[in-house]
């Protein structure tokens, strides 16, 4: 019997709000464990890959913090939130007075996640399951969150995003630490203490950046 994503993501989530980010509601698991369980035994009955819209990651919070307090970023700007997950960026930059965010996930569960939780806030954005990468509709600024945390990614999305860069478009990073972060690339904004799950995580904050990317020269 195939699963209803909707249904699934309101039975298996609560309404509440990242701590960093207290002005945005989102769909959030409670309990992490659970859900995760609940994943690895329901894979192949239910098909639902890893739940990452389900949780309020460091780098995504992070950057939707300084998007918030820096509306001047994205006001008026065509905006694409890569790798968008539960969508908190992208929402973040429709309430910073963005005129078009496009969420962009691979993630079919994402795309529902998405669009519950820009109700949720009374915003309304695009979703695309595309994989973007090596494409460019002219976005004014492009917002990542965490996507740099193995190498086979960072190798993938950073030529693109020196791209995108290159011909003027604003690239803001949100990066909790990761390894594979190409800081000797980027311009630091902001950094910022995020709470997070330690189920997730190793520890119950994270220290998170936000990035600039800079022009190849």
């Amino acid at each position: 019997m195939k699963t209803d994503p909707e249904r699934f993501i309101r039975d298996n989530t609560a309404l509440c709000a990242p701590p960093h980010v207290p002005e945005i509601g989102l769909h959030l698991a409670d309990e992490a464990h659970e859900l995760w369980l609940k994943t690895e035994d329901e894979l192949e009955a239910i098909g639902l890959p890893p739940p990452f819209w389900a949780f309020a990651w460091a780098g995504g919070q992070g950057l939707a913090r300084h998007v918030l307090d820096n509306p001047e970023l994205v006001a008026g700007k065509k905006v694409l939130d890569f790798a968008s997950g539960s969508g908190l960026v992208a929402i973040a930059a429709l309430l910073s007075g963005a005129c078009s965010v496009l969420a962009a996930d691979l993630d079919p569960w994402a795309a529902t996640a998405a669009r519950l939780n820009a109700s949720a806030n009374d915003v309304e954005l695009d979703f695309t399951r595309s994989d973007l990468v090596g494409t460019d509709a002219s976005w004014d600024v492009v917002l990542a969150g965490d996507v740099f945390y193995d190498r086979t990614m960072t190798d993938r999305i950073l030529p693109w995003f020196e791209t995108l860069a290159r011909r003027g478009a604003l690239l803001l990073i949100g990066d909790p630490g990761r390894a594979y972060c190409p800081r000797g690339r980027m311009e630091l904004l902001a950094t910022y203490q995020v709470a997070v799950t330690r189920a997730l995580e190793d520890s119950e904050t994270k220290r998170t950046s936000v990035f600039r990317l800079l022009p190849e020269r």
